[in-house]
């Protein structure tokens, strides 16, 4: 019998969606006697039934190919922008995914789209996902595709500002993504030899930061790297964060709620200058000049490592594998080296944190390097 695949890419683009693709399409052809189609531009592309078949054309030379061939977007299949309104197209995406006779979708994705794919499963299609995000942050799986590239992209920037902090005697502040987890930032920071890092799960004391970089010019070292990811937080700023929280759950009434709202939106806007301020204020504490260096999009670019490459292509042919044995409703993991389903409805709300105890976080601290606590 025919078995008819459809893929999606959905969320940030990452190294390693076109390696993940190209596994699921040629194991599909060879396994067994299989249609595999592509949506454009994910939710929004299976919503608008946009496709382009995935065969050996398609297929060919996008191992090495960073991004997505397929496009991505960040739509939420039950919040979906549609002319000026929010709406819920899933039934829509079901009569496409019927009108193609799919036998399961497969998403390629982080949190968000591993969210958006279980509830089209609740809507009774069979989905399968991969993990895929350079934050690292999905949970049940021990590293997600995109990670590794990210990081050694990372790590070779943190390598090169070593050599404009060492002849300028400055701070070099250089925020690296992860959203609201520290994963990226704590493991580029160690592998570049970061003098301080900065990450989410440990709040940070400036005071703590100022007094390391200062043991270090006494010491004769008049530079600092300051590896900091972009949803670390100060002590201070994070019991602002929680007061407004706690004053939101206590508004009694409309007005009161989008006051506080509205106080949230700024203090979230505050957030993302914090490389700068940081900076700035560690410049008035230390007396050395400081920049900051924001790294940004730049570690999504180009070819995936050769890690990200057997890792996607390890889970798109596992993923056949649960294809051929009617296991649907899960995502593709890699624990201990192999890969093993996980149902969806277990990892669905949850973010993986780095571990307060984990091994990086204690050879961070044995080589001396400041994590602002």
């Amino acid at each position: 019998m025919k078995v008819n695949i459809g893929v999606l890419t959905a969320g940030g683009d990452s190294p390693g969606l076109n390696s993940a693709i190209r596994a699921i399409g040629k194991s599909a052809y060879q396994q067994f006697d299989a249609k595999v189609v592509g949506f454009l531009d994910g939710f929004r592309g299976l919503m608008q039934d946009r496709t382009i078949p995935l065969d050996s054309t398609s297929l060919s030379g996008i191992l090495t190919v960073g991004g997505t061939i397929l496009g991505t977007s960040r739509d939420k299949p039950d919040n979906m922008l549609v002319g000026n309104k929010k709406l819920d197209m899933t039934d829509v995406m079901l009569d496409v995914y019927k009108k193609h006779h799919l036998d399961v979708l497969v998403c390629l994705g982080g949190g968000g789209t591993q969210k958006g794919a279980y509830t089209l499963m609740q809507k009774g299609m069979n989905i399968i996902t991969l993990p895929k995000t350079i934050d690292n942050d999905i949970p049940e799986t021990d590293v997600t595709f995109g990670f590794d590239t990210a990081l050694g992209i990372a790590t070779d920037a943190i390598d090169r500002l070593h050599s404009t902090a060492h002849s300028h005697h400055r701070i070099i502040v250089v925020e690296i993504m992860g959203h609201n987890t520290g994963w990226l930032a704590l493991g580029a920071g160690v592998a570049g030899g970061a003098d301080v890092i900065l990450i989410p799960e440990i709040p940070y004391d400036v005071s703590k930061i100022s007094d390391a970089i200062l043991s270090r010019s006494r010491s004769g070292k008049r530079f600092s790297i300051i590896a900091v990811s972009e949803g670390a937080i100060s002590v201070n700023d994070l019991q602002s964060q929680m007061d407004l929280i706690s004053q939101k759950q206590q508004a009694n009434s409309k007005e009161e709620k989008k006051q506080v709202c509205e106080e949230i939106t700024q203090f979230n806007q505050h957030q993302k200058e914090n490389a700068f301020r940081l900076a700035n204020k560690l410049e008035e504490t230390t007396g050395l000049e400081s920049r900051v260096t924001i790294l940004g999009h730049l570690q999504r670019g180009g070819a995936p490592s050769a890690g990200d490459r057997m890792l996607a292509t390890q889970l798109g042919t596992a993923c056949i594998d649960l294809i051929d044995q009617n296991i649907f409703g899960v995502m593709v993991a890699i624990q201990g080296g192999y890969t093993c389903p996980i149902p969806l409805d277990s990892i669905v709300g949850r973010c993986k944190s780095v571990p307060l105890d984990h091994p990086w976080i204690k050879s961070a601290r044995y080589v001396g390097t400041c994590l602002g606590d």
